[in-house]
């Protein structure tokens, strides 16, 4: 099925597409943003514009871009902002977040959950440099490995065991190639285990409540595939750092 569509299922209720609670959401946005009362966000692979409603909601001096492949989740974005009282302070754009170029630099850039967009955390970032205005933060989320995966936990990921690091080995990176983190958030096994149970039961809910719909089946099986690659595979293997970066 239509992988986009999957996605916002699986996201309905953790709209924030990473395994991140509300309040580390909040807490992070409050220092990312705290450096100026008046400023620009942008949000690369925004989705349903969570991260920027939020921000634009707390900041009412700031602005936002947000740009995402999937137009429906842009649809979304615009509505929640809408009801909120924001959307006329943000933009929202239907395009490949490796070509997307504005006029003016950002105060801000976030991309949690969305580095593979680029081919990975360090791309992603060098993707992001001329985007950014003088003091500017970066929040980036990526995952690394919390223990050596095993055979079984790289085949429910699809992944090879060169495609994360360790933390300090993922950390030591970025500060080589000139980043400063200057905070950041470790997802907890609990965060994990919360992001898991909502992506894989609000699937499996909306199978059992729309047995009609054509794609039913495929969702319940997405549902069921993911939880056993989880419970089976990379539970306490893969971990999630969002950082807060500067420039050197």
């Amino acid at each position: 099925m239509d992988r986009q569509r999957l996605s916002r299922l699986a996201h309905a209720r953790h709209p924030i597409a990473a395994p991140l609670a509300d309040e580390s959401v909040a807490r992070l946005l409050e220092r990312a943003t705290a450096h100026t009362e008046v400023g620009r966000a942008l949000d690369l692979g925004c989705g349903e514009g969570a991260w920027l409603v939020r921000a634009l909601a707390e900041r009412p001096r700031w602005r936002a871009v947000g740009v995402d492949l999937d137009a429906q989740a842009l649809t979304r974005a615009r509505e929640t902002a809408d009801a909120v009282g924001v959307v006329r302070r943000i933009g929202l754009h239907h395009a490949d977040v490796r070509e997307f170029a504005a006029a003016e630099p950002f105060d801000l850039v976030l991309i949690v959950g969305a580095t593979h967009a680029f081919g990975g955390l360090r791309p992603a970032l060098a993707a992001v440099r001329e985007q950014l205005a003088p003091g500017a933060r970066v929040l980036i989320g990526e995952s690394f490995w919390e223990r050596e995966p095993s055979r079984a936990a790289l085949e429910a990921l699809g992944a090879a065991r060169d495609d994360y690091a360790d933390l300090a080995t993922t950390t030591g990176r970025l500060v080589r190639d000139g980043w400063t983190p200057v905070d950041g958030h470790i997802s907890s096994q609990q965060e994990w285990d919360a992001y898991e149970f909502s992506w894989t039961g609000t699937l499996a809910e909306w199978a059992l409540d729309h047995p009609e719909d054509p794609d039913a089946a495929a969702v319940r099986e997405a549902a069921d595939r993911h939880r056993t690659e989880w419970l089976h595979g990379h539970r306490g293997t893969l971990g999630f750092v969002t950082y807060l970066l500067r420039r050197d």
